[in-house]
């Protein structure tokens, strides 16, 4: 099998084919395109995910509390806490594993959540640290997102831009490669970009006027997009021209010849909304100095439409990250 998380395909075969929903309490559990479980609890639902850090072991206390929270903020409410389950190496120091959590409890404090408690073990059975988190967060049942109500002609925004998260990991890992080859400035705005891997201020601030919303993980924008438009049961057209990417994402992605819409991209929101609530959420967002982009509406067709250079391309289902071609 090949390094990442499974194939659509494998996904259906060997987990969801296995598991099946026991109680009449839960709204929503592992589905294509949903980020999170859902359970109804008298007039609140509790909202949870998990989510490991594999693809680096740089910053990882900070990506490990961004990365599961954003899951959370896809569903418009604020997370309140996570769990977190260290898995590290014979050779970890105690002053690796304090700076982790040093890193984790400074981005928990910037989101207002609590770092609940987990577990922590060094063992041989990992070869560098492994970091995996379960995040929760509690909404209005009146405020759950019924995806019956996404149709045709709905909008596709994102924010920010693509590759945000990959384009970190990689100016991390090779620091030395990209220095020498496209210089320090790019360096520094690429490593930069570990930074901007929260997206919930977006998500708390947007929730009442989307009607669903995705984090841009594993696969990039294309493959949010792909796991999206089958979530909703609707095809999608999206024009690359309207694709923000950010010069330092565009310049990594180049130089290792990689491509940024297929990037691991936690920071990146995926947004769904009315034509007329597309402009709302833009004029708040951009009111509190968040970029968005319009990208492209849902179809009456299944067809997953990718508009480039006046030519349509079909966005195939998401595979291995580009992250994995690098580090």
């Amino acid at each position: 099998m090949k390094i990442g998380k499974l194939t659509i395909s494998d996904l259906e075969e060997l987990i969801f084919k296995n598991i099946k929903n026991n109680n009449k309490h839960i709204l929503s559990s592992g589905e294509i395109g949903s980020d999170c479980a859902a359970i109804e609890i008298g007039e609140n639902v509790l909202y949870l995910s998990s989510d490991p850090i594999t693809g680096t072991s740089n910053e990882i206390g900070k990506l490990a509390i961004n990365i599961n929270c954003n899951d959370i903020a896809t569903t418009g409410v604020p997370p309140l806490g996570i769990m977190l389950t260290i898995l590290a190496p014979e050779k970890t120091s105690k002053e690796e594993i304090a700076t982790i959590m040093k890193q984790a409890q400074s981005e928990a404090e910037k989101l207002g959540i609590t770092i609940l408690g987990g577990h922590t073990e060094i063992t041989n059975s990992v070869n560098k640290i492994i970091i995996s988190a379960t995040s929760i967060g509690i909404g209005k049942k009146k405020d759950f997102k019924d995806k019956n109500l996404v149709s045709p002609g709905d909008h596709l925004l994102i924010t920010k831009g693509v590759g945000i998260e990959g384009t970190g990991i990689i100016s991390f890992e090779k620091e030395d490669i990209i220095r020498n080859s496209l210089g320090s400035n790019i360096l520094s705005d690429g490593k930069d970009m570990l930074n901007f891997t929260s997206v919930v201020k977006e998500g708390v601030l947007i929730g009442k006027y989307s009607k669903g919303m995705h984090d841009v993980t594993e696969g990039g924008l294309l493959g949010a997009l792909w796991e999206t438009s089958s979530l909703y049961n609707l095809g999608i057209s999206v024009d690359y021209d309207r694709i923000y990417i950010h010069e330092s994402v565009k310049k990594i992605c180049e130089f290792f010849d990689i491509d940024p819409l297929k990037l691991i991209s936690s920071g990146t929101m995926l947004i769904i909304s009315s034509a007329e609530n597309s402009i709302i959420i833009k004029d708040i967002l951009e009111k509190n100095s968040i970029s968005c982009f319009d990208i492209g509406v849902f179809t009456e067709s299944k067809d997953k439409i990718l508009i480039k250079n006046k030519q349509k391309f079909n966005i195939a289902p998401p595979e291995s990250d580009e992250l994995y071609k690098v580090v």
